[in-house]
């Protein structure tokens, strides 16, 4: 049992996993909870310091937090299972959320509005406005007709060329509004010709490469 947790500590913090030494705010650790879910999914070890070190939880409230920030501060509620640990005489918690077949999942802040947000590498961050449309748009039963105009057209040869472009870059290239903009990329989004990337700062899109959809989880072509 310990070495099952001990081979994850090592693995560290990354996209689907993150370490928290104790809960005592669960508005705080329900952006975990979401950006999981509207992930990858991920694990979340309670008892364990950002450095690796077990410390071990010192009381049962921890799952009461975790409890709370699913039902109470996430919408919809988040869905997670758990299991106890003992690691030579501490206890570590470990809570297992699956990634949200219906997307966007958000978190109440602290100002009581609701927040979508995302996991990249090991932080939360809040999701672009552009992602929450794709979801939202890839969710209507509605459909989406996909145009190919100049617009299209220029947004497509540009990433020929260049490996990413930003919002603005497009917007300009284009001369269109941002709205339009937005529009046009969610669009290609759903049909699978480019993709989204996003850190704390920056969003840009790139052409999809249709070589990782048929690969494996071992990076093998199907």
């Amino acid at each position: 049992m310990s070495q099952y947790i001990q081979k994850l500590v090592l693995q560290g913090e990354h996209q689907q996993q993150d370490f928290k030494f104790q809960v005592n705010d669960s508005k705080k650790i329900a952006r975990t909870l979401v950006a999981f879910a509207n992930t990858d999914g991920g694990k979340l070890l309670i008892g364990v310091k950002d450095n690796g070190v077990i410390a071990g939880i010192r009381t049962e409230e921890e799952y009461h937090m975790i409890e709370a920030a699913a039902g109470m501060y996430c919408k919809p509620e988040i869905d997670f299972a758990f299991r106890h640990w003992n690691i030579d005489g501490k206890k570590v918690l470990e809570v297992d959320v699956p990634m949200a077949q219906l997307k966007p999942c958000f978190a109440m802040a602290e100002n009581g509005k609701w927040m979508a947000y995302i996991r990249v590498h090991d932080q939360n961050i809040l999701a672009s406005t552009i992602m929450i449309k794709y979801w939202n748009r890839k969710n209507s039963p509605k459909g989406t007709i996909i145009r190919y105009s100049d617009n299209e057209k220029i947004l497509l040869d540009f990433l020929n060329v260049h490996p990413f472009i930003t919002i603005g870059k497009y917007c300009r290239l284009a001369g269109i509004p941002k709205y339009l903009a937005e529009n046009i990329i969610v669009n290609l989004m759903i049909a699978g010709l480019i993709e989204m990337g996003q850190n704390e700062k920056h969003v840009w899109f790139r052409l999809k490469d249709p070589a990782i959809e048929n690969e494996d989880e071992n990076g093998k072509k199907r």
